[in-house]
């Protein structure tokens, strides 16, 4: 049983467009007219959310907002200035299609049920204020109240989530976490918190400074070794966030936690790759930051592991494994240890201009600092397998200026060796045939 949708014109003077719904001859209903003042004059279909904007005019919410979403600032019909963009519900209107729907009785047409009207910036306002002067008080029963809520709300539309994300219910959750995150009997809202804030980025640099404070850190430091996965995912998220600040304190905090172990241990677990990138990245920051703490990752195995990421990973989890690796190389230390595996130097020449130009950064520099700090067969083996020609595709490439010039400073260093190197390699490849400027 199908039907067609069709047009009849209804009103000679106004000639208002009416869509018709006209049944095959195989079957017995008769056709079907929506009223037009049913219809949103946007999209001439049936208005399942009528809301009426500053000109008095009615429309279908979700068109009225794609309309104004694309940058029109007038009213659709009247073509005149809108003077506020509020868009309040119709109920006349919607109970009279509902009531329409339900006179005509055919199984084309659904009765339109009442919608949730979306969540408003005075609304936020008001449960920020609320969730704030509760986290004053050390209101645990009203703070759990609120964030339920707020979930709820979120959960509700996508408009909603965005109203809440733009108007500054991260930073109060942050405050929240902070003045509970002392108390271990509070685990259940902070772990609430902990899943909210995972999708309210970017915090901001209030929020996440008020989230590496001692007792905050420490707590969700805890909950990366969480027996739950998604609440250990959430932490290593939100510990990466944390991360970024790179202030001396927050990576003092990170290695008074013992995290490196917890990190390491989700990476080995492969709960989820959202998980497993925001763990390699917080890990590169951390190596970065503090030799110390790389020296820590080094004992439990952090080299050996991110190969087994590069070789196994997804793209993006690869990307991150790489700079992971590139951090290591910084220290001689880090050096000594990735030299140990001989799929290190392989796998960086194959994944340059194979995973992202982030990666490929990755890789080159990383393969500049083994070259630097190694010898002759350091270089005899980036040339061996490719590194030469992989440094020409990126300069031809149009990457950054800096992956550029490292890649021009290893053609000179394999250049060099590949004058004193066997008929293995072509030796007619030199450098001085590079054309300049790069």
């Amino acid at each position: 049983m199908g039907f067609t949708w069709g047009m009849r014109l209804r009103g000679a003077s106004k000639k208002k467009i009416a869509p018709v719904m006209s049944w095959s001859e195989s079957t017995s209903e008769p056709d079907i007219t929506i009223p037009p003042e049913f219809q949103c004059p946007i999209s001439i279909d049936l208005m399942k959310d009528p809301v009426i904007i500053s000109t008095g005019i009615t429309y279908d919410r979700t068109s009225i907002e794609k309309w104004i979403d694309s940058g029109n600032n007038t009213c659709p019909v009247t073509n005149t200035v809108l003077t506020t963009f509020d868009q309040i519900p119709n109920h006349t209107i919607r109970k009279m299609i509902q009531g329409w729907c339900v006179e005509i009785g055919s199984s084309l047409i659904e009765r339109i049920p009442t919608p949730r009207v979306p969540l408003m910036p005075c609304e936020v306002y008001e449960i920020c204020r609320k969730l704030s002067s509760a986290t004053r008080r050390g209101d645990y029963e009203k703070c759990e109240e609120i964030i339920w809520r707020i979930k709820k709300l979120e959960k509700e539309s996508e408009k909603n989530r965005n109203c809440i994300i733009e108007n500054g219910v991260a930073l109060v959750l942050c405050d929240c976490f902070e003045k509970f995150s002392a108390d271990e009997k509070s685990t259940s809202i902070l772990g609430k918190i902990l899943s909210l804030l995972t999708w309210m980025v970017p915090i901001g640099w209030e929020g996440l400074t008020t989230l590496a404070s001692a007792s905050s850190f420490r707590c969700i430091a805890g909950f990366l070794r969480s027996k739950d996965d998604t609440v250990r995912e959430n932490a290593a998220f939100l510990l990466k966030e944390i991360l970024s600040l790179e202030e001396t304190q927050v990576h003092a905090f990170a290695e008074e936690n013992g995290v490196a172990a917890a990190f390491l241990k989700l990476i080995r677990d492969s709960v989820s790759s959202s998980a497993t990138r925001s763990s390699l990245t917080a890990v590169s920051q951390m190596v970065l930051a503090k030799p110390e703490i790389a020296s820590e990752f080094l004992e439990i195995g952090l080299v050996n592991q991110t190969v087994e990421m590069i070789i196994d990973g997804e793209n993006s989890v690869c990307e991150k494994a790489l700079a992971v690796l590139d951090a290591v190389c910084e220290t001689s230390e880090g050096i000594e240890e990735v030299r140990k595996n001989a799929l290190v130097m392989p796998l960086l020449v194959k994944k340059i201009l194979k995973v992202s130009e982030q990666g490929t950064w990755s890789s080159v520099s990383a393969i500049l600092k083994l070259c630097k700090a190694g010898n002759a067969s350091t270089v005899e083996e980036a040339v061996r397998l490719g590194a030469f020609q992989k440094m020409f595709l990126v300069l031809q490439v149009g990457y950054g200026e800096e992956t550029k010039e490292k890649a021009t400073e290893l053609l000179k260093m394999m250049n060099t060796q590949m004058k004193l190197m066997s008929d293995d390699v072509d030796s007619s490849m030199e450098f001085k045939y590079l054309k300049k400027p790069f």
